[in-house]
């Protein structure tokens, strides 16, 4: 996969505007500020391929991403407080339906902090893929953050705790860095092929 033949193609607010699945389809989640749109431009080794907001919350919509032979899908990030319920509703309605509709996905990658537990949003996502059966890795984002001393037994915290939820790898990343990069797109390279 050609990471640098990549292009932003369309942000979608409905599940009636997505586009037709005709292609591989690699699926980004995590919380709002969890560091997805950071991760993305780091993958494609674009600075500003997708928006960095310094406001949590603000990706309400599904991005799309062209990625050489594949699409990046950007969902809206989830968990940040200061949303009403109706965008909140109309967040759930849209990756529901995304997930629902008959979408090439082959893999999504779960993004998670690695400098903090799992918030109760993220344990509810990960059941989530569980039940939809979402092949997915976890990414651990903001390595560049923790002591080298603590880097091994984050990653072994993070992996007892994805194992039950049938995560394929976990994964320590930074976009700062590039820390975990080379990993990551090669197991987006395979899903990809094998879709």
């Amino acid at each position: 996969m050609n990471y640098n033949n990549c292009e932003f193609l369309a942000s979608y607010g409905l599940s009636r505007q997505l586009p037709d699945s005709d292609r591989p389809e690699i699926v980004f989640s995590g919380r709002s500020n969890v560091g997805k749109s950071s991760l993305i431009n780091k993958l494609c080794n674009r600075r500003k391929l997708a928006r960095v907001s310094a406001t949590p919350g603000k990706t309400a919509t599904i991005n799309f991403y062209k990625v050489d032979n594949a699409y990046f899908v950007d969902l809206p990030g989830y968990g940040y407080a200061k949303v009403s319920n109706a965008e909140r509703e109309r967040w759930d309605e849209l990756i529901n339906t995304y997930f629902e509709d008959d979408r090439s996905v082959c893999l999504l990658v779960q993004l998670l902090d690695s400098r903090h537990a799992p918030s109760a949003d993220d344990m509810q996502m990960l059941e989530y893929l569980h039940y939809h059966r979402i092949p997915f890795v976890a990414a651990l984002t903001k390595g560049d953050k923790l002591k080298k001393s603590e880097m091994a037994a984050r990653q072994a915290e993070f992996e007892q705790i994805c194992a039950p939820y049938g995560c394929r790898k976990v994964i320590l990343t930074s976009a700062e860095n590039g820390q975990g990069m080379e990993e990551l797109r090669a197991l987006l390279e395979t899903a990809a092929a094998t879709e």
